[in-house]
């Protein structure tokens, strides 16, 4: 499988735990040097939520693009992992990894997706791809939606007083996203919960 042929060299793991409508989020922009020298597997920010019969993840990478910048890597495999019975374990696993045609295009690869009517879902990267079922998948590059008031937090380190500025620290760079949206009764727990949490992993040369 994809996932057995790629072992996790990066990784990023933020539990969410969903228990009512509503979103949940985690950021991992600034890593360690060996992590931000490899954009493509770095992760950015993992969004969860639900609403109504949908779930939504999110999955950034190649946090602080530059405007418009693609960061697309073969040899990286992105993945979603869902736990619905809360012992720390996936009961549900979404891969994706990106690929090139003959004329050199990008396009998206999806095993595992929930409500997908194939196992395997593939369509071009930059487009809405709908897998049936209820399922759809979205990759492409765009505005990083992270917050930070770089600004206020030095200041607060600073003078020890709460500080904010409303300064956007992370204006106008953009990220790498991987979005799926999926039947939320597919994978929620037979107790209304959930953990959801992301890895990246790279093909050893």
């Amino acid at each position: 499988s994809l996932h057995d042929a790629l072992p996790i060299l990066h990784r990023t793991l933020i539990p969410l735990l969903l228990l009512l409508p509503g979103v949940a989020l985690a950021a991992d922009h600034a890593e360690a040097p060996g992590t931000s020298a490899d954009p493509a597997a770095d992760i950015g920010d993992l969004y969860a939520w639900h609403s109504g019969e949908s779930m939504v993840t999110v999955l950034t990478f190649n946090p602080f693009g530059a405007a418009g910048a693609e960061n697309y890597d073969a040899d990286v495999l992105y993945s979603i992992h869902i736990d619905s019975d809360g012992d720390n374990l996936p009961d549900h696993e979404i891969h994706a990894r990106f690929g090139q045609n003959m004329a050199g295009e990008w396009g998206i690869q999806v095993v595992g997706l929930p409500g997908a009517t194939e196992a395997t879902t593939v369509g071009a990267a930059g487009e809405s791809i709908d897998a049936g079922g209820g399922a759809m998948i979205y990759s492409g590059v765009k505005d990083d939606p992270f917050f930070f008031d770089q600004t206020g937090f030095n200041e607060t380190l600073a003078t020890g007083t709460l500080a904010f500025t409303a300064t956007d620290a992370v204006a106008g760079l953009n990220v790498n996203a991987i979005v799926f949206e999926f039947p939320f009764a597919d994978v929620v727990g037979a107790d209304g919960t959930l953990q959801v949490w992301t890895t990246t992993s790279r093909l050893e040369s």
